[in-house]
């Protein structure tokens, strides 16, 4: 059919699905259910190796796509690209803004070096000796 793989695959899917539909809506108006416990398990097992995204994910995919758009300095909203730097505290900043004190980052840096430090030095503490 001069198809590519892919294409191929999807022209088959399609009418997998088309058979599928057809024999279901058969057996809906037939009143049979013997036939229709089986077809959900194989449009299940197909939805696993074609997955479409759910309709109530389409918001998130426009949130993520808003953010992977051209990303800008959060305080001065300057497009930085790729030169921006991201902060702890999770946003992208120009070069002028960078720095914490320059944003008014509310990450706090006291708290997570103290706890960088604390698991990367752990309590050592030497068993008591028997006195004789």
């Amino acid at each position: 059919m001069n198809m590519c793989s892919k294409c191929y695959k999807d022209v088959i899917l399609k009418q997998e699905q088309a058979k599928l539909a057809a024999s279901s809506i058969e057996n809906f108006v037939n009143g049979s259910t013997s036939s229709v416990d089986v077809q959900p398990a194989l449009l299940e097992s197909k939805s696993v190796v074609f997955s479409s995204p759910p309709s109530s994910s389409s918001g998130e995919a426009a949130e993520l796509m808003a953010k992977e758009g051209p990303s800008r300095c959060s305080t001065c909203k300057k497009k930085v690209g790729l030169t921006g730097f991201k902060c702890r505290c999770g946003n992208f900043y120009c070069g002028s803004h960078r720095y914490s004190d320059k944003h008014d980052c509310q990450f706090d840096y006291r708290s997570a070096a103290r706890n960088a430090i604390a698991k990367a030095n752990p309590v050592v503490k030497a068993e008591k000796l028997d006195k004789i």
